[in-house]
């Protein structure tokens, strides 16, 4: 089921999507600030993107469109292909942990 986001009249869409990679880090929220509110005269209006720098930090920050840079597709598939080598990685190892509980030999 592919899930569906609404955007009400007059704001503009987003020009990031939740889960997109930059060049800043994996955006894992994102939030509007409408015109005439506190947020918009602090901050600006628009959306403003929560990203996670490192996935294995605590920290986040928040950004605007402007701020943001996409990845090229050559750093998202160096990306991608780093974090698919790694998942191999655990899955071998969970794997082999598996066949020494059953008293397997891991050789073939």
């Amino acid at each position: 089921m592919q899930s569906t986001i609404s955007i009400l009249k007059g704001w503009e869409y987003p020009r990031f999507t939740l889960g997109q990679r930059t060049q800043q880090g994996l955006i894992i929220g994102i939030q509007y600030y409408p015109a005439d509110t506190l947020l918009a005269h602090e901050y600006g209006t628009g959306w403003r993107y929560t990203v996670m720098t490192d996935k294995n930090s605590e920290e986040v920050r928040s950004y605007f469109d402007d701020q943001l840079q996409t990845l090229s597709v050559e750093e998202l598939q160096a990306q991608l292909q780093a974090e698919l080598e790694e998942h191999q990685q655990q899955i071998k190892a969970l794997q082999e942990q598996l066949a020494a509980i059953r008293g397997e030999s891991n050789d073939g």
